[in-house]
């Protein structure tokens, strides 16, 4: 079925990813008083439609798409000991593996409600793992997190 300069291929998985793509597209450009979707939007949902085509065509021939690496289950998060997060006292992000170290960083400015000794504490736990999970952390201190960006008025 050809839509809108598009090939939709009817199968499965692939036609409700390209269906809610052009879905997203169509709302955005003919919502009242909503403007045309950006070039860059426009650009990010080819890129995606390409994506999806791309993985049903390796399916529909005997290969097996890209698969995510399962995270950690609520149940197995709450199994885990107090030392293996940054934050102990809150369970606060879980330092198991190199994902989740590379994601205490990213989110470190966003945990809300310790002080600046937890916060120590907190990245001292962060590099040993770093470490153990070879992580490059480019910040000297979680003070350099601080810098810039939302988080400027701290």
């Amino acid at each position: 079925m050809r839509r809108a300069g598009v090939v939709v291929v009817r199968s499965g998985y692939t036609t409700t990813i390209i269906g809610t793509i052009m879905r997203r597209i169509a709302r955005t450009t003919t919502r009242k008083g909503a403007g045309m979707a950006t070039t860059k939007q426009k650009q990010a949902a080819r890129k995606n439609l390409e994506k999806a085509r791309q993985a049903q065509s390796d399916r529909a021939h005997g290969g097996k798409g890209p698969k995510r690496p399962p995270g950690l289950s609520t149940a197995e998060q709450n199994d885990l000991p107090a030392s293996k997060f940054a934050f102990p006292d809150e369970r606060k992000e879980p330092l198991t593996d190199a994902k989740h170290v590379r994601n205490a960083v990213a989110r470190f400015d966003q945990v809300e409600g310790v002080s600046d000794s937890e916060r120590d504490r907190a990245w001292r736990r962060i590099k040993a793992a770093a470490k153990k999970y070879d992580v490059e952390i480019e910040a000297t201190s979680w003070r350099d997190l601080f810098k810039g960006g939302k988080t400027k008025k701290r």
